[in-house]
């Protein structure tokens, strides 16, 4: 027996919106019945080459019965009153990153999830990316070792967001791959930076965390740099990982390392450098985008709920907030509480 496609509205057809609708409109068990904007030449475009319904007002979906999920890709400002609605109105709901504007909304969102039996996934499509996955299963079989810093660069020029600084624009993807990676919370953040073209919109920002295993990250972010760079290190006790999104190669081995031995007499310090091979792993072709948009649609089926994916979601937005404070306040330190760690999100 085939069952009827999932019947789903887009809302939100700017930067990101197209690709999640070009996605969910090649897959054969889901129907978009619905797109949303309030750009009327962006409807009548992807409303032609989709046929589809146009809309630019959100109650239209709301209203619709049959409607059985809303995807949201607006700005974050918007995103707690538009999926709150979503989930009230009992569809399941898939938001763009970051979840939400403050951990409260994000709370809040997930209550109304679990409270209605939703689904509620958060788009942190680097999670399904199989670099990103590679390096969780070296670091879930130890290969590297103990973990001694990750340091990462995402840094381009622009694009320039108006109502948000790049600590909520490019944060998420590098956040989310640390807590998905090192499965624990941060027990401090500091970060500095500067608004250097919009006064109050701070385009770069050089973002410390701390975590209990001792581990120390430093994520440097940027809309202003001569070149785009996706590029993060991990360094281990036996070997060391360079994920770079931008290259041919996105993964790259080292087995290099340091060892020190305890010194037999007082002056003596011993330290010898090992040098190994350097490996390229094969990886999957998996376009993450489409391996997300499995999850949620798997999930309306009511087989996961997918709200574990977006606890993962709202200490994102944890970090950033605290992030946000440190910068505002020049640096400072901001300690976050150990009563939640970060989920065990596969």
């Amino acid at each position: 027996m085939i069952n009827d496609p999932h019947r789903l509205g887009v809302v939100g057809l700017g930067y990101w919106g197209p690709n999640l609708l070009r996605v969910l409109a090649d897959r054969s068990d889901t129907d978009v019945v619905w797109i949303c904007d309030q750009d009327q030449t962006r409807l009548d475009i992807f409303a032609r080459r989709y046929r589809t319904t146009a809309t630019s007002c959100y109650s239209d979906l709301i209203n619709d019965e049959s409607l059985d999920g809303i995807v949201i890709a607006t700005p974050v400002f918007t995103h707690y009153e538009l999926a709150a609605q979503a989930l009230e109105a009992g569809k399941h709901t898939f938001v763009e990153k970051p979840l939400a504007s403050s951990a409260a909304e994000a709370s809040a969102l997930l209550k109304l999830a679990r409270d209605n039996g939703l689904s509620l996934m958060c788009g942190h499509t680097f999670l399904y990316s199989p670099p990103v996955r590679a390096v969780r299963a070296m670091l879930e079989r130890k290969e590297l070792g103990e973990v001694y810093f990750i340091s990462s660069s995402r840094v381009n020029l622009g694009l320039h967001q108006r109502d948000v600084s790049v600590i909520w624009d490019l944060g998420p993807h590098d956040f989310s791959i640390l807590l998905y990676w090192l499965g624990e919370m941060p027990t401090s953040v500091r970060a500095t930076g500067r608004a250097s073209i919009v006064p109050g919109i701070a385009d770069v920002a050089f973002v410390t965390l701390i975590f209990p295993s001792g581990v120390v990250a430093n994520v440097e972010l940027s809309w202003l740099a001569p070149s785009k760079l996706r590029r993060t290190v991990v360094v281990g006790s036996q070997q060391m990982v360079v994920y770079d999104d931008t290259s041919a190669e996105p993964l790259r081995v080292y087995d290099q390392g340091v060892v020190y031995r305890d010194p037999e007499t007082f002056g003596e310090y011993h330290l010898s450098y090992r040098t190994g091979d350097v490996v390229s792993p094969k990886l999957p072709s998996t376009e993450p985008l489409a391996a997300e948009m499995h999850d949620f649609v798997s999930s309306l089926d009511g087989r996961d709920p997918q709200t574990s994916q977006a606890d993962l979601a709202r200490e994102v937005v944890r970090i950033i907030e605290a992030a946000d404070r440190s910068l505002g306040e020049g640096g400072t330190e901001q300690v976050l509480q150990a009563d939640r760690v970060a989920i065990n999100y596969t």
